[in-house]
């Protein structure tokens, strides 16, 4: 709708120093000679340990010999001769009686809790969440799970056995509703450690599935949405985030996704669809073809279309969708097959020893003005320190132009070894103005 001066946002000096102003945020970032010299990989403080494999793996909560560590199943993704069945709802005493591909489970530890919804909205449980809440606490193994991971989270919450006994008593059926009804839940990964493991440096990362397999994992996670749009009405938007590794802010390492229901946007999605009620082009314009006008897109598909980012407080990918649907449970399974397939080939140049965050961004469901779904993957390989703090100015350690130039080689030898799908690298990438239709 208006013109826009790239080169305000991108900036390269005379001795290689790259500024660079993020068209969404305003942030400011430096990307300076020298400080690009680190392979996209966290320093490992620690030498890797020879591992034990486990059959079943039983390394942490998460884990698939552990099931009962967690809050009570939602919902389970099982594989069977080839095909992938979703479970509702799974009696406790059935839970080993198949392996999860896939868990989703209430998170122990709410950001938003169910008191939050409860005593602002006078949120109630539906009848069908009731029911199953009902029939679980009366299954002999469903109430000594529930029993033991009440225990354990008021523990971790620095309860006395006194404490604990007295809140048990009195408010036990008001912190059981969260197990079932809350809205803030985890979507759980099978595996801790990729099959051919020999150190316990080698997890499973959203790169070490395959691209079915992390198509499976985007779909349930988009499902758990629409679930969750479902049974609480005051639900205005939905974060998801993924954490991978400790500098990411993961406290378990073993790969799972966060879905958290929010009664607002939030400012970074306000201010965005902000943007796009002025300029209904802006993510064609400040993003892709931005991305474009610099060689920063490296990957795309019919689906899809993934450049490095400009003006991250950390390097940044960002992976965007062409569909004309702006939210994710409105697409094709066809159209998330083929964001994910970019998504999922992204991770894999990464490794998973890179330390990143996966988060979602898509319209929300009250919104008017449309902004297309995208996912930015942050590698958290620096740390914001006084520099940073007293200046408003975020130093960089690789260049958008480096970060691009390292992932390129690692895709083009996984699409060569079948390990992700066939996609367009670099120079095979079509880039036509404008294409993310979002707003048609």
């Amino acid at each position: 709708m208006f013109p826009h001066n790239y080169n305000s946002y991108y900036n390269i000096m005379p001795d290689g120093t790259v500024k660079q102003i993020n068209p969404f945020t305003g942030t400011e970032v430096w990307a300076v000679p020298g400080r690009g010299d680190k392979p996209i990989t966290n320093e490992n403080h620690f030498e890797p340990h020879p591992l034990t494999q486990h059959h079943p793996e039983d390394y942490c909560s998460f884990c698939r010999s552990r099931y009962f560590e967690v809050p009570p199943e939602k919902a389970r993704l099982v594989k069977r001769d080839g095909r992938y069945d979703m479970a509702y709802h799974l009696p406790p005493d059935q839970y080993f009686n198949s392996t999860a591909e896939f868990r989703r489970t209430g998170n122990l530890f709410e950001i938003v809790t169910i008191d939050y919804w409860k005593k602002n909205y006078s949120y109630r449980l539906d009848e069908d969440l009731i029911e199953w809440r009902d029939q679980y606490i009366q299954n002999p193994q469903g109430v000594k799970h529930i029993d033991n991971i009440l225990e354990y989270k008021l523990q971790r919450s620095g309860k006395t056995a006194e404490e604990i006994k007295r809140k048990k008593a009195f408010e036990r059926l008001n912190m059981i509703d969260a197990f079932f009804g809350g809205c803030h839940e985890l979507i759980i990964a099978k595996s801790h450690f990729t099959e051919q493991a020999e150190n316990d440096s080698q997890l499973c990362s959203s790169g070490e599935l395959s691209p079915e397999e992390h198509f499976h994992y985007f779909n349930f996670t988009i499902e758990a949405m629409s679930d969750m749009l479902e049974y609480n009405r005051y639900v205005r938007y939905i974060s998801i985030f993924q954490n991978w590794l400790h500098n990411a802010g993961a406290s378990v390492d073993h790969l799972h996704k966060q879905i958290c229901g929010l009664d607002e946007w939030g400012a970074s999605i306000t201010e965005q669809i902000q943007m796009v009620r002025q300029d209904p082009n802006v993510f064609n314009e400040l993003g892709v073809n931005l991305a474009a006008q610099f060689n920063l897109v490296f990957v795309e598909n019919d689906f899809a279309v993934a450049s490095v980012g400009i003006g991250h407080r950390f390097p940044t990918i960002e992976i965007y969708s062409k569909s004309n649907y702006s939210r994710p449970y409105e697409q094709t399974k066809e159209e998330i097959r083929g964001f994910s397939d970019l998504v999922h080939a992204c991770h894999a140049a990464l490794g998973s020893r890179m330390s990143c965050n996966e988060e979602w961004y898509y319209t929300p469901i009250d919104a008017v003005y449309k902004m297309p779904w995208h996912v930015l993957l942050k590698l958290r390989m620096n740390v914001p320190a006084g520099f940073e703090g007293g200046t408003g100015i975020y130093i960089n350690p690789l260049t958008p132009v480096a970060l691009r130039d390292q992932i390129v080689p690692k895709l083009f030898q996984l699409r060569s070894s079948g390990k992700i799908a066939n996609i367009s690298i670099a120079e095979e990438c079509s880039l036509p103005p404008n294409p993310l239709k979002y707003y048609l």
